[in-house]
């Protein structure tokens, strides 16, 4: 768990990677092994090349059926935190105010081809343009799996006291997002467009896609590129067709939906 004295280092950036077992679509996906590793290993050794990050810490709930993360996480001394299944939003909180983080990067433990590179150039926007939160994602020009998000503490702090809708409390950045009125948002984007390719993962279809890509790019340069993604898809276009029919944020979707119907 996390030791409360690290709450005294102040200027930290950190990196909060949310994590559960319970994904309807593919159950126990983040534990899934890819090259004997699990998706979730994956992801942080890929994160931990940022330059910018000072710490990462793993967030799930604190229902049984997340107990093998923090299992792994004791098993291989990563920080982990337990709280809420649903109310995501305050399982971000309740880290960050644990932790002293000044800027918290957010994403999520099915993205295993996140990118470093572009981790940094986020949080050094964010930085530069001193804004209260800056993504990727907002204005979507990169493949859907390589989403970061970066909001300062005090952002995620106002978010968590005014937030009042389920959907808003389940995706942790949503009331930013809902209200750009209120807070100084960024938007990093890529130069070509290519928020069309899905490197999530949420089916079997896209665990199939990404186990294709680290067959053929890990073992030469583990800490291989969204370029270097590109250029084998290039030479393998077929790999794409496995999961192009999937729609882009379905479970936002859905919870915004169910919000509506409550409204009604």
């Amino acid at each position: 768990m996390i030791n409360k004295d690290e709450s005294n280092r102040n200027n930290q950036v950190i990196a909060i990677i949310q994590a559960r077992m319970t994904s309807s679509r593919l159950p126990g996906k983040v534990l899934k092994p890819i090259l004997g590793k699990s998706m979730l290993a994956l992801q942080i050794e890929r994160t931990k090349c940022s330059q910018l990050i000072d710490n990462l810490i793993v967030a799930t709930s604190i229902e049984d059926s997340d107990q093998p993360i923090e299992d792994w996480c004791i098993k291989n001394n990563i920080k982990c935190y337990r709280g809420s299944l649903n109310n995501v939003l305050d399982r971000y909180f309740q880290v960050a105010k644990i932790s002293g983080a000044d800027h918290i990067v957010r994403m999520t433990a099915d993205c295993p081809l996140i990118d470093s590179v572009i981790i940094d150039n986020v949080i050094k926007l964010h930085l530069l343009e001193k804004n209260d939160y800056t993504s990727n994602c907002i204005e979507p020009t990169f493949p859907d799996g390589l989403d970061v998000e970066v909001m300062t503490e005090k952002t995620l702090q106002k978010s968590w006291e005014l937030a009042s809708k389920h959907s808003e409390r389940e995706h942790v950045t949503l009331y930013i997002r809902n209200h750009p009125e209120m807070f100084k948002i960024g938007s990093f984007k890529n130069d070509v467009n290519l928020q069309n390719k899905r490197w999530t993962v949420d089916y079997i279809e896209d665990f199939n896609l990404i186990s294709n890509i680290y067959n053929a790019l890990y073992h030469a340069k583990p800490n291989f590129n969204m370029q270097d993604i590109l250029s084998l898809l290039k030479e393998n276009p077929k790999w794409e067709g496995l999961n192009q029919d999937i729609v882009r944020n379905e479970g936002l979707a859905k919870s915004i939906l169910e919000d509506k119907s409550i409204d009604e």
